[in-house]
């Protein structure tokens, strides 16, 4: 087995850490307000689930990208990256220049209670309750698996990617039991504009080795496309700020 370089290996498990992290604070929230108005129970049991569900979609995917041609595999999972990036890194900015609001995890916990609270008058509450964090659990978990399959399936980093995404998780389930309530000051769209940089920087690299580009400096590259994303990133966020209103919009 091919030693992976650290160069590599670490941007793997720090965009799988941070892109985790933003979806297991969304998916916490919801699981919280569903503990919240009915008890862990449904929450729990909703959970599991889809955890459940997670797993075995992990595991029946897994044989099937060791079958894929390497390059083919690059070109998909690289183009698939650097579309999913710069949908992050898009919002971010956006977020960023105060065009759009920012994510709020007490307006989330809010309105996932109201909602709640309604539906409990029409059908039982455990139901619905465990329904809704099954949902959640699911839906945020899907794009985490995306991501551990995408930054670390181009070369042999599954693990890598798989440990990062579960040191978010722990991550968050801690803070979460200490604090018991919403995550709201986690920076989350900070979180996002680092994960939009680190994603389309892997989108660019994996799709170059898919089409069998000789990158300069080879594994560095990717810190090198993820400078150019960042600079961009933020140059455009700057003149975002300080355009008038009515270009903004």
């Amino acid at each position: 087995m091919d030693i992976v370089p650290w160069s590599v290996a670490a941007p793997v498990i720090g965009a799988a850490f941070l892109a985790s992290l933003v979806e297991v604070v969304e998916a916490f929230t919801i699981v919280l307000a569903v503990k919240t108005l009915r008890g862990w129970r449904p929450a729990a049991l909703g959970t599991l689930a889809a955890i459940a569900v997670l797993g075995l979609l992990i595991v029946l995917l897994g044989p099937l990208l060791e079958l894929a041609p390497l390059h083919g595999l690059q070109l998909v999972v690289g183009v698939l990256l650097l579309l999913f990036g710069m949908g992050w890194l898009r919002k971010a900015i956006l977020r960023s220049a105060g065009i759009i609001p920012l994510h709020d995890e007490d307006a989330i916990f809010a309105s996932q209670s109201a909602q709640l609270a309604s539906a409990s008058r029409q059908t039982s509450l455990d139901w619905i309750g465990g329904l809704t964090a099954f949902k959640a659990v699911l839906l945020e978990g899907l794009e985490v698996v995306f991501i551990v399959i995408a930054v670390g399936s181009g070369r042999g980093l599954l693990w890598p990617a798989a440990a990062g995404a579960l040191a978010a998780c722990m991550v968050i389930l801690a803070i979460g039991i200490l604090v018991h309530k919403p995550l709201a000051r986690v920076p989350e769209n900070t979180l996002k504009f680092g994960v939009g940089v680190m994603l389309s920087a892997f989108g660019v690299f994996w799709t170059g080795e898919g089409l069998g580009v000789p990158w300069p400096g080879q594994d560095l590259a990717l810190l090198v496309f993820a400078a150019v994303f960042l600079c961009a990133g933020l140059a455009t966020a700057s003149i975002l700020r300080r355009a008038p209103l009515e270009v903004r919009s």
